[in-house]
């Protein structure tokens, strides 16, 4: 009975539509981290000395910055300093891509930079360009190095999207957390069932993407 009550039609939709916008954040979030990553991470290569000190300054702060702070400056800070009125899970994805964006483009550095020498003075003497060598032979030797560690971060990133519940948005966990206050008196232990299905879900999302890196590091070891 309290089971049944529990887990009704009513509660699964709505748990269901806030995992929607939590792998709404996450998702669109990837995908411009990226892309903007790989970009950042072929800038930080430059030999220019203000490119390098302008790249690597961006990324020291994104990474001794906490997200929560992010988060709280972008959505409360900026809506009082300049009066933008940009929506919560609209900050949440701004936020998540600048983080990723630098974390991105550190792997991509270091994946580009640990490409032999050789390999790019051997496509130069067959008389390619620059850019045809970052396309034609440093990207693709390079994939195989970042691919692990994008993932890794491409699942922190899904994981670290839980946040987005501390500015207001209404994703898994706060319908979760409606779910479990008015629930208590008819199921004491709601909270264990419900967060044990939110685990649930959040497993479902994260781990295919973990095994995916492991199967791409096994595949690639054995070429």
């Amino acid at each position: 009975m309290e089971f049944d009550y529990l887990f009704q039609t009513s509660h699964l939709i709505r748990l269901f539509e806030g995992l929607w916008v939590t792998a709404k954040i996450a998702f669109i979030s990837v995908f411009f981290s990226a892309i903007f990553g790989t970009i950042l991470g072929v800038i930080m290569t430059s030999k220019n000395i203000l490119i390098k000190a302008v790249c690597r300054l961006y990324l020291e702060a994104i990474r001794i910055i906490p997200i929560l702070v992010l988060l709280f400056v972008f959505y409360f800070g900026f809506a009082t300093w300049f009066n933008w009125q940009w929506s919560a899970v609209l900050v949440c994805i701004v936020v998540f891509v600048l983080w990723g964006t630098a974390e991105m483009g550190d792997l991509v550095r270091a994946a580009i930079t640990s490409i032999d020498q050789h390999q790019k003075d051997a496509a130069y003497a067959l008389g390619l360009s620059p850019i045809q060598t970052l396309s034609f032979v440093v990207f693709p030797l390079s994939l195989k190095r970042v691919t692990p560690g994008a993932i890794n971060l491409f699942t922190r990133m899904i994981k670290t999207s839980a946040l987005a519940v501390l500015i207001g948005v209404v994703e898994v966990i706060k319908v979760g957390q409606q779910i479990i206050e008015n629930s208590l008196l008819v199921v004491p232990n709601a909270s264990l069932w419900i967060y044990g299905l939110i685990f649930l879900l959040y497993f479902l999302i994260c781990y295919p993407l973990s095994r995916l890196a492991t199967h791409l590091e096994k595949v690639w070891e054995s070429r």
